[in-house]
């Protein structure tokens, strides 16, 4: 009898410690690590890295290299290159293009908002004196075609640009600073795509006249179709 339950309580025990040892393999909560990096600061240098070097030309090793990382914590953080560079995208517009369509649409009145959302544009392309142009439309034009996850992010930010844009002309023509015969929709497309073709020109020529010179028969048609002289 004694060495029954000697053997039932050896058996427990040992059985006891595979559940534990389960549980550290698999990652069960309560025994799960913290991470001990800085996940912001690691996105920003990432977001730095994929600037500077484009998404193609950025290695895993430049990767670690701006981190801080090894590759199995890079891979445990964050994924693949291509859920990096998605989480950092993400991070870029949080701070960048959302920040500023919610601080315009909060503090401006709306046809003064569009008006400084494209002063603010130009005033940027102008002061990028190394040409890195937008994170965002550079990420457009090289990674979107490629890598479906990071092209549904991208596309949902433009339409989020593009729907602030029709808000705000709505607006102002609620409050009667935009004539109704404005087509709200037409218009804020053709303002994403005046935002779009800046950011690219400032690359190659960022003078402040010739960017001004694209938005300002833009911004023109908010005031409605000039009446012809008698």
């Amino acid at each position: 009898m004694c060495s029954l339950i000697l053997y039932q309580l050896l058996y427990n025990v040992n059985a006891d410690l595979q559940r534990c040892d389960a549980q550290r393999s698999f990652g069960h909560p309560t025994m799960s690590r913290p991470r001990e990096f800085d996940e912001t600061a690691a996105l920003d240098a990432a977001i730095e890295c994929f600037w500077r070097r484009g998404y193609e030309a950025t290695s895993l090793r430049d990767l670690t290299a701006s981190m801080g990382l090894t590759a199995p914590s890079l891979y445990n953080a964050f994924g693949d290159k291509e859920e990096l560079f998605a989480r950092a995208l993400e991070q870029y517009l949080d701070r960048t293009t959302r920040d500023r369509l919610r601080r315009l649409e909060a503090s401006l009145k709306p046809k003064e908002a569009l008006h400084r959302f494209f002063a603010e544009i130009v005033e940027h392309s102008i002061k990028d004196r190394q040409r890195k142009g937008c994170f965002l439309v550079n990420s457009a034009l090289e990674v979107a075609p490629h890598h479906a996850e990071c092209r549904a992010v991208i596309a949902e930010q433009f339409g989020e640009i593009e729907a602030f844009f029709k808000r705000c002309i709505l607006a102002a023509q609620a409050d009667k600073t935009v004539p109704f015969g404005v087509v709200a929709a037409d218009v804020a497309r053709m303002l994403l795509g005046v935002l779009l073709g800046v950011r690219v020109l400032a690359r190659t020529k960022p003078d402040r006249d010739v960017l001004e010179g694209v938005v300002r028969p833009a911004l023109a048609l908010l005031d409605g179709p000039r009446r012809k002289g008698r």
